[in-house]
């Protein structure tokens, strides 16, 4: 299988298998890391979603080799990444992971509070021009009330002009 670098994790790249299903190998991360990969292996598999997901397959270790290793899609690696508490990783790795998990927490925040956000935007915007259009219609409905008083006015002058009967009382 051919892979191809993804990542780098502590400054150790991450391979993925060149196919369409992308796959990743745990063992490296979690080396790289200085974490165990088998106790991630049981995380893994004791998570309903993630173990419906993780496969064996066969991926190249660092030493070039091919071997059969524990793997998750490309598209899941992240989010299992996130389930790693700093405090369980190596010295030199532990700013990255609070980093990485900070930057998960700002991207989970804009995903979801940035549509709402937009959403409410959007009803500000409505609004807004709902209340013009009503002020609108109401300046409309006097302006046709004042018009057609004027005309009014303007018959009943026409009328008094035309009439040719002098009015004495």
């Amino acid at each position: 299988m051919k892979t191809k670098t993804i990542a780098r994790v502590n400054n150790v790249a991450i391979l993925a298998g060149n196919d369409s299903e992308k796959l990743v190998p745990i063992k490296p991360i979690c080396e790289a890391l200085g974490i165990d990969d088998d106790a991630q292996r049981r995380k893994i598999q004791d998570d309903d979603f993630l173990s419906s997901v993780a496969v064996l397959s066969t991926a190249t270790g660092a030493d070039g080799k091919q071997y059969e290793m524990f793997c998750l899609p490309l598209e899941f690696i992240f989010g299992w990444l996130f389930t790693i508490n700093p405090k369980n990783v190596k010295e030199e790795a532990q700013e990255a992971v609070r980093q990485y998990r900070i930057e998960c927490y700002r991207v989970l925040y804009n995903h979801f509070f940035g549509n709402l956000k937009k959403q409410i935007e959007q009803n500000d915007k409505e609004i807004r021009l709902l209340e013009e259009i009503t002020e609108l219609s109401q300046q409309k409905t006097a302006i046709l009330s004042s018009l057609s008083e004027k005309k009014r006015l303007l018959e009943k002058l026409r009328e008094e002009r035309l009439k040719n009967e002098p009015e004495l009382f």
